[in-house]
């Protein structure tokens, strides 16, 4: 196993111990408003704080671009993190929440780790090296339709400038799966696309560190994430479409009337 897996392994285990130890105590945690329904606890910072610390005792020099503290120094290896991803659903005990961390070396993923610390499942890719959901080796569904596919998706919840253009992606999907799942996770939605358990999945507006280790696990799970222009700027633009190549396109056909100048 890479290095450097291992290492974000051992960190988003122990930050999911930290945030379960805190799960028995929410009631008491301080919160803070940082934007229209957008939250950060005491426990994501912690998370954070742990998390850091890990990866820089292993490698000092790496840079970090992480949810709570932003960006730290400057080097061709850059940590993604987000310490807890689902932070409304943690603050409610709704069971849906996530570490994710995932290294980029000169902007290509290397590495990406999504852990769901409620129930012990631990998501993992290296580039090159295949997705594993613990010990089991991880592959995107064959769904070729949309009857019968469920997708992930997440509401645009910080704004509603995209409301509207999103109510009409809505609509030309859900009158054709199966179901739409909207969880409040976004890392958990993509590893759930590795996984199969998600036939595909759509988001308006999330940051990097939401998706960042999802991609590449889809990725290495046989699957293709686009944005919303069919290219590779999800990263940039927030909007993203993540699935296996001919769910991806089913997807992107329903979606594209839909986008708006914006959003491309």
């Amino acid at each position: 196993m890479h290095p450097m897996l291992n290492t974000a392994i051992r960190a988003a285990r122990s930050a999911g111990e930290l945030i379960l130890r805190a799960s028995d105590n929410i009631g008491h945690l301080r919160v803070d408003q940082k934007g229209k329904n957008d939250y950060a606890s005491e426990v994501d910072r912690a998370a954070e704080r742990e998390i850091i610390t890990i990866i820089k005792t292993a490698y000092p020099d790496h840079a970090l671009l992480a949810e709570e503290s932003g960006a730290h120094g400057s080097n061709d290896f850059i940590w993604v993190i987000d310490p807890l991803d689902g932070t409304t659903n943690f603050l409610h005990g709704f069971p849906q929440y996530a570490v994710s961390i995932a290294l980029k070396h000169k902007g290509r993923l290397e590495v990406g780790v999504v852990y769901d610390p409620l129930r012990d499942e631990l998501f993992s890719a290296e580039r090159g090296g295949g997705a594993m959901l613990n010990n089991r080796r991880l592959r995107v569904t064959q769904q070729t339709s949309l009857k019968g596919a469920l997708l992930g998706t997440g509401f645009p919840f910080k704004t509603d400038f995209h409301l509207d253009a999103y109510m009409g992606m809505f609509r030309a999907l859900t009158t054709e799966c199966a179901g739409l799942r909207r969880a409040g996770a976004a890392a958990l939605d993509l590893a759930y696309v590795a996984a199969g358990r998600l036939d595909g999945f759509w988001e308006i507006g999330i940051m990097e560190w939401d998706m960042a280790a999802g991609i590449l696990l889809i990725k290495e799970a046989g699957g293709v994430a686009t944005d919303f222009s069919f290219n590779d700027k999800y990263m940039q633009s927030g909007n993203v479409i993540a699935a296996s190549p001919k769910m991806h396109q089913l997807i992107y056909q329903k979606i594209e009337p839909h986008v708006t100048d914006n959003l491309k």
